[in-house]
């Protein structure tokens, strides 16, 4: 019966996707860390976790049942609880938004053309992905197979590097100046995502393949996935990331630390060559992005 139950709250907080509010708080902290940048107040966190989870939760609340597909069964069969979820989310999405209304209402003077456009173009990009329908036509750029990917990591490398020196601008009066060091994080973010991404494309390949959506590996074919997208796209990121940090004399407890996740990407993707469960996904290669955030947040910890 204990382990029972215990496989029963494994369930919720990965298939009701608190983990992945877990690993947007930790990139976030990253990001800021590694900027030395002050972190944000807990409003702007509450929101950025919520909105996260009420996201991939909402989204998943629509899906059709497949066979086999044991999250979608497992949303059919405690839908009222997800909707009372859902509700409690929206909750906290309100009660942040209200916090970060009233204590920076001044701050939004600092509000311009292009800071509105930032703000604006990567939410619209997540509702995007999972369509949007207009009388009889419905779009979504989830069913483009190869931008799947780069859509999850743009939207995700938005969230956790620019929204909060975004916000932090507003606060303090200032333009959102990214500097040379902030692109090197927001690429290696992107690229890490994006591969994570495509390794989820292999979970899908069946039903893909059925519905004739064009992902990388529906088209190559999953050993070249693996061996000519994966695994180079994982190298790219990681040695962009030690040229530049040669470049510019990092330490070599820094340069170690964020060497671990890639080379952890790099095995991950071998493994997927047998086939894994669902959980497998969810827990050991989604994890690979709660790895990226600790090991940099550490980095910063022992070297400043």
């Amino acid at each position: 019966m204990h382990l029972v139950k215990k496989l029963y709250w494994g369930a919720w907080f990965f298939f009701a996707n608190y983990f992945y509010g877990i690993c947007v708080l930790a990139l976030a902290l990253e990001a800021a860390l590694q900027q030395q940048l002050p972190l944000c107040s807990w409003p702007f966190y509450l929101l950025l976790a919520c909105s996260t989870v009420f996201y991939y939760t909402q989204a998943y609340t629509g899906e059709i049942p497949l066979v086999n597909n044991e999250r979608s069964f497992w949303y059919r069969k405690h839908a009222g609880l997800i909707f009372w979820h859902n509700v409690a989310l929206l909750m906290g999405i309100t009660i942040a938004l209200l916090f970060i209304v009233y204590f920076n209402w001044g701050c939004w003077q600092y509000l311009n053309a292009y800071t509105l456009f930032l703000l604006l173009f990567f939410p619209i990009l997540a509702i995007l992905y999972y369509g949007v329908t207009i009388g009889s036509y419905r779009f979504n750029l989830r069913g483009i197979g190869w931008v799947k990917p780069f859509v999850i990591a743009a939207v995700w490398t938005a969230t956790v590097s620019i929204y909060p020196l975004v916000f932090q601008g507003l606060v303090h009066g200032r333009p959102y100046l990214p500097t040379a060091f902030a692109w090197v994080l927001m690429c290696k973010n992107f690229m890490f995502i994006a591969v994570v991404g495509i390794m989820f494309d292999i979970k899908d390949y069946a039903a893909d393949h059925n519905r004739q959506l064009k992902t990388f590996v529906v088209k190559s074919g999953l050993r070249h996935t693996i061996f000519y997208i994966l695994i180079p796209l994982s190298s790219i990121g990681l040695g962009t990331f030690l040229i530049y940090g040669l470049f510019h004399a990092f330490s070599a407890t820094w340069m170690i630390l964020n060497t671990i996740p890639f080379i952890a990407l790099i095995v991950v993707a071998f493994s997927l060559r047998k086939r894994r469960s669902i959980l497998y996904y969810l827990v050991i290669i989604d994890g690979l992005l709660l790895l990226k955030a600790l090991c940099g947040i550490v980095a910063v910890w022992l070297v400043v």
